[in-house]
């Protein structure tokens, strides 16, 4: 065992184009580490609907330039299979560390195998990346990141000519064309023949960001902005200059892009302490609203002033905030959301007679709904030009909010005012999720498997009147590892995470609300009531 892991570790050395992750390598070998080459060559990262996602280093189970290239060219196969040779591909990248590596390498492999390939100029939001493929009319997408993930990962998106993310049986194909590549030496990788794309592509999805706002709406609300370490900032202060709403207060410490991520423990605006420094800005200038992206800017957090603290509003929030706005707006179409996200949305669109989906988690579904006029998912993720880019766009989520914002200034309100009429009007919706980030993978595989021998017959002493495994589907929805609760006033969801090693649980409880004058209790039993459901869900898992 131990000769042949050494066997296929010299292997893989001796096709590393990268001299950095050849140097890591070959001191493993040199110092006989069993038990980290164990690690990285125990399989190989898989090729799922979420493409790929690792954390950085040498090997089959890392992030690096041979799995890349590896990935590149099984996509371009299996687009030529399916009657795309000679198609464009486009590709975009972050600011992480590798990332313009893995994006020339993407754009090397797809010259070689007889496709057309070109690269957006610099590191820009992945919204530019999913507007670019259906601009530029392309066969396909790459986007090179990691999203939220911590510094040392790096990731790889895949979206197909519809400018939406890969879904199976697509994930599956392509994970077996990369399964298929022998060796590296047998992919051409070309020195050049790709274009290099010039700033045309960001003014066309710049112009069409004006097409989200209403013609002479209020602009007024003043902002705190903060681009998480990423690549949203410039990209985002020329969509408002554009919309003519006053210069966002930059937090100068998270403004410019830096792959180490230095100010953040993880640089996801949901995390503990990621959104401090905002805060503390937004307590210096005294703005209207915070608004912070994610390091690639498809996500946009909202936090507001409330009582006299500041406070992140939860992605159901600002989804529900954004669907009462459309609404008001006129707006015409489905809105879509995913099973984890509030069923407040089916209430306002109910409510409005517009159709109304749900699908599963990502916005690879989202985006595929018939018709879809605004989609959003509870992890701050909101699709409020379907037309423009078919996936989570964190800059138009960020304008749409701010004209909101603005027009209630107007009238002397409050986001969190608009939020308490939609509970009195549907009742208060409150969410929460219980996420446990595990080392060992397999403790959510238990918890899954308990839930499923044992599965609890009330939580918080509410009766569950449905309980739903959603690996048989359902029949609006394809096969996923995932568990549903319907109980009397609450619904829970229980699913893996696709990105990350965390087991995801996803609460929802509906309290009534008579009056405004109701809310505060309500907001109390909301609380009572959820704490009550995470430590029952807790002890049912085994978690």
């Amino acid at each position: 065992m131990h000769d042949d892991l050494i066997a296929r570790a010299r292997t893989w050395l001796a096709e590393d184009p990268d001299p950095e992750t050849r140097d890591e390598l070959a001191k493993l070998i040199e110092a006989g580490d069993v038990a980290e080459l164990g690690e990285r060559f125990g399989g190989t990262l898989q090729f799922g609907t979420a493409g790929l996602r690792g954390e950085l280093g040498a090997g089959p189970m890392r992030m690096n330039r041979s799995v890349v290239i590896r990935a590149a060219a099984g996509l371009a196969a299996y687009l030529t299979k399916n009657g795309r040779a000679g198609g464009l591909v486009v590709i975009g990248y972050d600011a992480r560390h590798k990332s313009a590596d893995f994006a020339r390498d993407t754009a090397a492999v797809m010259t070689g195998a007889g496709l057309r390939a070109a690269v957006l100029p610099r590191p820009l939001p992945t919204p530019v990346l999913a507007f670019a493929i259906r601009h530029l009319g392309a066969v396909a997408g790459v986007e090179v990141t990691a999203s939220h993930n911590p510094p040392r990962d790096n990731g790889y998106k895949v979206y197909l000519g519809d400018g939406s993310q890969i879904v199976p049986p697509a994930d599956a194909e392509i994970a077996a064309e990369i399964d298929a590549i022998a060796s590296l030496n047998d992919v051409p990788r070309p020195e050049g023949g790709w274009d290099g794309l010039d700033d045309s592509v960001l003014d066309a999805y710049l112009a069409r960001t004006d097409a989200v706002l209403a013609a002479g709406s209020p602009r007024t609300a003043r902002t705190v902005y903060t681009a998480m370490h990423g690549v949203g900032k410039d990209t985002l202060l020329a969509a408002f200059a554009r919309a003519g709403f006053p210069e966002p207060a930059l937090v100068a410490e998270q403004a410019e892009p830096d792959p180490d991520f230095p100010t953040v423990a993880f640089p996801n605006p949901e995390e503990p302490g990621a959104m401090d420094l905002a805060f503390a800005k937004a307590r210096e200038t005294d703005p209207d609203l915070i608004i912070a992206n994610d390091p690639d800017a498809d996500r946009c957090a909202v936090a507001v002033r409330d009582g006299g603290q500041w406070r992140m509003l939860r992605g159901d929030e600002v989804g529900a905030l954004l669907a009462a706005h459309l609404v008001g707006r006129g707006a015409q179409g489905t809105f879509a959301e995913s099973i984890v996200s509030s069923s407040l949305l089916g209430r306002i669109a109910e409510k409005a007679g517009l159709p109304y989906e749900e699908t599963l988690t990502g916005f690879k579904w989202i985006a595929r709904v018939e018709g879809l006029r605004y989609g959003y998912e509870e992890a701050l993720g909101y699709c409020v030009d379907p037309d423009g880019v078919r996936d989570k766009d964190g800059i138009t989520a960020a304008l749409l909010i701010t004209e909101l914002a603005s027009e209630l200034k107007e009238q002397g309100r409050t986001l969190p005012d608009l939020l308490d009429d939609l509970a009195v009007e549907h009742g208060l919706h409150a969410t929460d999720q219980l996420s446990v980030r595990v080392e060992d993978l397999s403790v959510i595989a238990r918890a899954m498997e308990q839930l499923r021998r044992r599965p609890p017959t009330e939580l918080a002493g509410l009766a569950i009147t449905r309980d739903e495994d959603l690996t048989q589907g359902t029949e609006k929805l394809p096969p996923t590892d995932g568990l549903r609760y319907t109980l009397d006033g609450a619904r829970v969801v229980v699913r893996p995470s696709g990105t990350e090693p965390k087991l995801k649980c996803y609460l929802e409880v509906v309290v009534p609300v008579a009056t405004h004058a109701d809310l505060p209790a309500a907001h109390a039993n909301a609380e009572d009531l959820l704490a009550a459901i995470k430590r029952d869900l807790s002890a049912a898992a085994g978690i």
